[in-house]
């Protein structure tokens, strides 16, 4: 009897834990929880189950962090249990140091390169972020799901990028001057002299800040050499006395040897930080028509100079160099784990998504590198074009000097180069300074 009554109850229980795994498995097919990665009930209730405090470390400041804070807000409508705490550095390389050494680093943190992402795994301080490699794949390009790898193992995603590969120019400037931007380097020149002539110097250049010369060499050594060489170059695999190296150098001493073509000349230029560069094309008069950076000069219009789009500035792309492909050559700020949870894991695989990103898209001020953002998104015609020009390529690299050791790429690389912009005739000599300079940094 006893064995009976044993059988009777054994096979309810599989019957009901058959009923609860099949509902389990169901799906609810009329309810959705919507977003650009789909999703059924079965996700908000597993969104509901997660629960934690994250905590997250990175550069955004101000209005940046405003931004920040609103995509933090939507992800809490997915994740309501989950309490996010942010908080901003101008540098997080120092703050993570201490946190690190501590102890006690950030949950999560957004890192300004993939050199020190790379740092931070060969000291064993990330995690990595397979989980969430499926969605980070469905939305970015594989150049930048490469770009956050280290040994084929993914830990990052790149939330906030940078398209640098972008001229900005008066827009009455070239009027009077009867030009239109170029889409090759030879009428890029041809440019300048006419706008020279008409009156305006054509070039703006930041030279007190290094890293804007680097990016000049950047642009045009990428589209003279091509991307294989560029990588090569990154890591030291050719020397910097190459003649790929030299020859872009010659190019680029035509932009700086023009002296007469540059605001305040030479000595204007070293002196002139980014942002001055900028004001100097969008002052009453201009100092100069054009100015050579990425997608952030927009911001530096905006908020200091009374320049409006497309009527006042505009923006047209780096030109190719002896027929090159398009190139996109930029930044960006990637997410990366320190601390492996559920609560973190949720944050990650959301700043992944499209939908993460369209929230501060819309607030203006942001690129991001995610194929699937709707390009509409962005309030204006010049951001789309930017945004979607960094997220569309096909071939991207990111900022060369910022892969670099940083002894080299964030100090030697940018005094040579100043060096090179006082003397731009001592191209052999600037070569042979920048492989010493690189010798030591990669030893």
């Amino acid at each position: 009897m006893r064995n009976h009554r044993f059988a009777f109850l054994l096979a309810l229980v599989l019957a009901l834990g058959l009923s609860v795994a099949a509902a389990g498995c169901g799906g609810g097919d009329d309810e959705s929880s919507g977003g650009s990665t789909g999703g059924s009930t079965d996700t908000a209730a597993a969104a509901e189950d997660v629960s934690g405090n994250v905590s997250v470390l990175a550069l955004w400041t101000a209005g940046e962090q405003k931004s920040f804070q609103a995509v933090l807000d939507g992800f809490n409508e997915k994740y309501p249990n989950v309490k996010v705490s942010y908080k901003s550095a101008e540098d997080v390389r120092p703050v993570l140091a201490t946190a690190i050494e501590g102890g006690n680093p950030p949950d999560i943190a957004a890192l300004p390169n993939p050199g020190l992402m790379r740092d931070f795994v060969s000291g064993g301080n990330l995690k990595d972020i397979e989980f969430a490699r499926k969605t980070v794949e469905d939305n970015f390009a594989e150049s930048w799901v490469d770009l956050a790898s280290v040994d084929n193992k993914l830990y990052g995603v790149f939330f906030k990028g940078a398209n640098k590969s972008t001229v900005w120019y008066n827009v009455h400037a070239y009027e009077d001057a009867g030009i239109e931007p170029a889409e090759d380097w030879d009428a890029f020149l041809q440019n300048a002299e006419t706008l020279k002539q008409s009156g305006v110097p054509a070039w703006s250049i930041g030279g007190a800040d290094g890293w804007v010369l680097t990016d000049w060499f950047e642009q045009i050594y990428i589209r003279l050499a091509g991307p294989e060489k560029y990588d090569q170059l990154t890591n030291h695999e050719i020397p910097w006395t190459d003649p790929s190296v030299k020859e872009t150098l010659t190019e680029l001493q035509k932009v700086f040897g023009d002296t007469d073509n540059i605001a305040g000349g030479t000595n204007g230029a070293l002196q002139a930080n980014f942002p001055e560069s900028v004001t100097n094309v969008f002052s009453d008069p201009p100092k100069a028509a054009t100015v050579y950076e990425g997608d952030f000069v927009a911001g530096v219009i905006t908020d200091e100079t009374t320049a409006k789009p497309q009527t006042d500035f505009n923006v047209f792309d780096f030109p190719s160099v002896n027929g090159s492909e398009p190139a996109v050559v930029g930044g960006g700020d990637m997410i990366v784990m320190f601390k492996d949870n559920p609560a973190a894991q949720a944050l990650v695989e959301y700043l992944a998504t499209a939908e993460a990103a369209e929230i501060w898209a819309k607030l203006g001020g942001f690129s991001s590198p995610n194929k699937n953002v709707d390009p509409s998104v962005y309030p204006d015609e010049i951001l789309r074009k930017t945004a979607s020009a960094l997220a569309e390529a096909e071939t991207f690299r990111f900022d060369l000097s910022d892969l670099t050791p940083s002894a080299f790429g964030g100090d030697q690389m940018f005094t040579i180069l100043q060096d090179f912009l006082k003397n731009p005739d001592d191209v052999d000599g600037t070569a042979t300074k920048l492989e010493a300079a690189a010798k030591q940094a990669y030893k």
